[in-house]
């Protein structure tokens, strides 16, 4: 299937003026959406915490924490952001995904609502 890429915009969450349009990797196995340092620097993001990730070589770093507001296909919400280094491409990670209503269609390699329950 290769990467689902979504075109999206990441806010300030308290300035919403303050954006940026990108185009985000959708990324189910990454707890977190994780965007690169210049982006947050950009947004004026602050940190509000570290959190400690296992990457892909196995190796564990911390990484700052912030919030951002995340808008796809229309929809937005405030989320939780990993800021990453400035390689990092922007990831759309499976919390905001579900935040937003969204899941990943591996047949069509779109993004496609989420069934949402209050059980």
């Amino acid at each position: 299937m290769g990467y689902v890429r979504v075109k999206g915009v990441i806010a300030n969450p308290f300035k919403r003026d303050l954006r940026v349009e990108v185009e985000f990797i959708a990324d189910t196995s990454a707890i977190y959406t994780m965007i690169p340092k210049h982006i947050a620097e950009k947004l004026d993001l602050k940190v509000v915490d570290k959190r400690r990730f296992r990457i892909a070589s196995g190796e564990v770093v911390e990484y700052p924490i912030s919030e951002a507001y995340v808008m796809v296909e229309g929809r937005g919400v405030t989320s939780l952001v990993v800021i990453g280094s400035e390689k990092t491409p922007p990831l759309l990670g499976a919390t905001t995904l579900e935040l937003l209503g969204f899941q990943v269609d591996p047949v069509t390699g779109k993004l496609k609502p989420l069934e949402l329950m209050i059980l």
